[in-house]
């Protein structure tokens, strides 16, 4: 009557008595089977534990049921919410998530295009190293959607849902400006994505739209790091020694604006060490407001990104193209939300 101890169809038809066909239109919510029988049908159903087989299920829509998720890196907080909203949009939606981490490696990115199209998911949103887009045509060619997060890719004409980075550092550093800031300086990542370089131009326009100018010591870059061949995204370590040669350029009443909050750490280290004071003598803003920055002391202000927003923009575009949308191609970018704690001049609390 069960396959494995499995509980299936034809076990609720023989406790039913009915035939096996008439349980799965019963199942499938088909109008064809009465309303009553159909009650009959999923209650058996549920107190046997009946558990639909998705590949059995995938053989007959001719869907994997399953959508494809590319990242980066997993310890980022960023793409640990967008990870948390796309899989619970793609569960609603009676999908399962196939997650595959790439650490910025263009190889590993190669495979994972490739063993998408060889699992046969039915969509994919990818976060890309940015380094080609054959890969990612070559799925797209097979008739496979995708929505690409936080990154672009140059020429791949695709749908597209991240953080306007540029209009979070302009923000920003207007911000430190219009509350007395005589010089910003930035600590941003050495990296070639265009997060890092929107967030640069964002801070460019807010300085030139002062008339300030933009010495070479104003932007401090801060090389990767990396670990057992793994790239490590945002070091501390990195951004504290990259810090104090910087710390040692700042004069009372500059600000500081950081790539990361993790950089702002560093940066708050070689700071203390000098003895000078957030925000009395330098004002620090960070980007991505992780837990721990309304608890430093001073609370840290950060750039907030909409990661959770993204996540479910992007599940939602995903499956519009999966249900045949042939709508035009969407770029969209969401506003990052400036919080602004003591290190910037707001209150001292734990937000």
């Amino acid at each position: 009557m069960s396959v494995g101890g499995r509980v299936t169809l034809k076990t609720i038809a023989e406790s039913l008595g009915v035939s096996v066909k008439t349980v799965s239109r019963a199942l499938a919510g088909k109008d064809s089977v009465g309303a009553e029988l159909r009650a009959r049908i999923r209650a058996e159903a549920d107190r046997l534990g009946y558990v639909p087989n998705s590949m059995a299920r995938s053989l007959v829509s001719g869907a994997a049921m399953t959508v494809g998720m590319v990242i980066t890196h997993p310890a980022n907080p960023f793409y640990a919410l967008l990870i948390s909203a796309v899989e619970e949009r793609c569960r609603a939606a009676g999908y399962s998530l196939l997650l595959v981490v790439t650490e910025e490696d263009l190889e590993t990115e190669r495979e994972a295009a490739q063993a998408l199209l060889r699992w046969g998911v039915d969509g994919a949103v990818v976060t890309p190293v940015q380094q080609g887009a054959q890969h990612w045509q070559r799925l797209r060619d097979a008739g496979v959607p995708i929505v690409l997060v936080n990154r672009g890719l140059e020429g791949f004409d695709c749908d597209f849902v991240g953080v306007d980075h540029e209009r979070g550092s302009y923000r920003a550093v207007s911000h430190l400006l219009d509350a007395g800031a005589t010089a910003v300086h930035l600590l941003e990542e050495d990296v070639p994505f265009s997060s890092a370089a929107d967030r640069r131009t964002g801070f460019h326009r807010a300085l030139a739209e002062r008339g300030l100018p933009v010495h070479e010591d104003t932007v401090t870059l801060v090389p990767p790091s990396t670990h057992e061949r793994r790239v490590l995204p945002w070091d501390a370590g990195a951004a504290y020694r990259c810090a104090q040669q910087l710390v040692s350029r700042l004069e009372p009443g500059a600000a500081v604006l950081t790539g990361s909050d993790y950089f702002a750490l560093g940066l708050y280290r070689a700071l203390s060490e000098q003895g000078i004071d957030v925000p009395g003598q330098v004002s620090v803003i960070g980007h991505g407001d992780l837990p721990f920055a309304a608890y430093l002391q001073p609370a840290l202000s950060s750039v907030r990104p909409p990661a959770t927003e993204i996540g479910i923009r992007a599940a939602d575009l995903l499956f519009e193209r999966i249900h045949g949308s042939t709508a035009p191609t969407v770029t969209s970018y969401l506003p990052p939300e400036l919080r602004i704690r003591a290190s910037a001049g707001g209150d001292d609390r734990n937000e």
